[in-house]
């Protein structure tokens, strides 16, 4: 798998924990698929979102054309559909799930389980042996595609021990591996990492050796999550056990295998708990 196709493995994966979990209804279900700061089109997004459902719907059963999506890269879109489209369930950014988890009475359902872990880390990749720590950094050009979430930096990535947007000189970007070519060639000092674009860096051929010089703890891959008040207690369960099995059935593999998911597992409560409470914090 190419370097582009991995750093798309998030968002794909957060398509398929929707496309194939939702009950029936008598209209077409809202599906919200929030992705801030994705390489990933609008359009192209609910494309190839609809071209999945229309696979859903038959191998689960549903009748066609049950479920419609909306897809966002915008944190500020992703306000508004969540506001606007009141969804039952959505896929969230764990930043967007923290921040509106109050508002929309979000709890979290089922994660991805990747390379056999729930949860990533964040990484600054920097040149090998030019910056060995973060106070290293201060006001030093930092590339990525993840700072459209800049709380969620503070909070949980820094843990509050840093603010990105005051302790560095921002670079964003639109493609991780654009701005991993920009630190290859000295124009950028580090680009932060998520958990999919740091495994990805395998298949990106750079002239220059790279090095953490900063790892985040532990943060939960963000799967499916329900707005509690609009979704039933059975029909979260309901679709809680379907995801389970999700990736043994015959078609579902195929999409599991294509994108490295393992398997989607029950959302581990205590570690996204300890995410709230750094949240809290950091209010």
């Amino acid at each position: 798998m190419n370097f582009k196709k991995r750093l798309n493995t998030r968002v794909v994966a957060s398509l398929i924990v929707l496309a194939f979990s939702a009950p029936t209804f008598s209209t077409p279900a809202p599906i919200v698929v929030c992705y801030p700061g994705g390489p990933v089109s609008e359009a192209e997004a609910n494309s190839a979102m609809g071209a999945m459902l229309r696979v859903v719907e038959r191998v689960g059963e549903w009748p066609q054309n049950s479920f419609t999506s909306y897809f966002t890269a915008q944190v500020d879109e992703c306000r508004n559909l969540l506001n606007n489209k009141k969804p039952a369930f959505a896929i969230t950014s764990l930043g967007l799930f923290l921040e509106q988890r109050d508002a929309h009475h979000l709890i979290p359902v089922v994660q991805p389980r990747m390379k056999g872990a729930t949860s990533e880390r964040y990484r600054l990749m920097v040149q090998k042996d030019k910056y060995s720590h973060l106070d290293s950094l201060k006001g030093k050009s930092i590339g990525g595609t993840v700072f459209e979430e800049p709380d969620f930096l503070k909070n949980i990535v820094f843990e509050g021990k840093v603010d990105p947007s005051g302790y560095f000189n921002l670079q964003p970007s639109r493609q991780a591996i654009r701005a991993l070519r920009s630190l290859d060639k000295g124009e950028l000092d580090a680009v932060l990492l998520n958990g999919q674009q740091f495994a990805a860096l395998e298949s990106l051929q750079l002239k220059t050796p790279l090095a953490a010089a900063f790892t985040s703890a532990d943060i939960p891959l963000m799967g499916l999550v329900a707005n509690s008040q609009a979704s039933k207690p059975e029909e979260r369960a309901r679709l809680a056990k379907a995801l389970q099995g999700m990736c043994s059935d015959t078609d579902g593999k195929k999409l599991c295998d294509l994108f490295g998911i393992e398997a989607f597992v029950p959302a581990n409560s205590s570690a996204i708990d300890a995410m709230i409470k750094l949240w809290q914090h950091g209010k």
